[in-house]
């Protein structure tokens, strides 16, 4: 039974291809030849030092960053050099940032609600009543990142981690296939980064999810594969402890093989 479902993973359609894929600024390479594929329904963390290009690929991915050259093709048949910013979240991508953006003054349903994946054309929103299966939709969404008994609260009252719920929840309001998360665990309790990781883990039952991080605890426990970037390179990628034994992680990361305590590196 085992083989087999690990059969059915490895036939699962690519959601995101990147091939060699750069990103210039001025003659300083972000991004270099970066190659990178995820699967339909995987958790999938990117790490690194600071400046290894990580944030940048991200940015490529939803258009924040235009990238010089490669290809990154979106569900098969999307090419995202060719799509606006707001067409690509229409195609199916979601992003979230480091620092949480919400309607601060408005409830955390109201939040949900306008978050909701519909016609945002201004009277189609000022007119349009609220269908049954929206209502549920909310509903199910309150319960799946754990503010049901915040559904009235004002979001500027929340705290850091609901908050960081609370917009995660937003994105996933627009029913994307791809999440981008950066970052989505900092500033956060110890119980809030366990709620956080079993989110994830409920998240990707639904969506593909690449997850930015810096935590390599957090990693460690909730990395269904994990991609190492270095100077705007792939390094390597695999399971965490493929990484964390990984001769050319240890070289770039200790400048030597066989340091017994390489796994601190990362």
């Amino acid at each position: 039974m085992k083989n087999k479902q690990l059969d059915q993973k490895e036939q699962s359609p690519i959601i995101l291809q990147s091939d060699k894929v750069s990103v210039n600024f001025g003659g300083f390479y972000a991004i270099k030849e970066f190659d990178f594929s995820i699967p339909q329904g995987e958790l999938h963390f990117l790490i690194g030092p600071n400046g290894a290009g990580k944030t940048t690929f991200l940015d490529a991915i939803c258009g924040k960053t235009k990238y010089s050259e490669g290809t990154l093709i979106f569900d098969g048949k999307e090419n995202l050099a060719r799509l606006k910013e707001f067409k690509i979240v229409r195609a199916g991508i979601g992003r979230k940032f480091q620092a949480p953006s919400t309607f601060p003054h408005l409830k955390v349903t109201d939040n949900l609600e306008l978050a909701m994946k519909q016609d945002k054309r201004v009277f189609p929103m000022l007119f349009s009543k609220m269908k049954s299966e929206d209502k549920g939709k909310i509903e199910a969404m309150l319960e799946l990142i754990g503010l049901k008994e915040q559904r009235g609260t004002i979001a500027k009252n929340l705290s850091h981690g609901q908050k960081q719920w609370l917009e995660i929840g937003m994105v996933m309001m627009q029913e994307p296939k791809l999440l981008l998360l950066d970052e989505p665990i900092a500033g956060m309790t110890e119980e809030e980064e366990h709620k956080t990781g079993e989110l994830l883990l409920e998240l990707k039952k639904s969506c593909s999810i690449i997850v930015v991080e810096h935590d390599m605890d957090f990693v460690r426990k909730y990395a269904e594969k994990v991609t190492v970037m270095h100077g705007g390179q792939w390094l390597c990628d695999g399971t965490m402890d493929e990484v964390q034994n990984n001769e050319r992680v240890m070289e770039v990361y200790l400048g030597r093989k066989g340091e017994d305590s390489h796994a601190e590196a990362i």
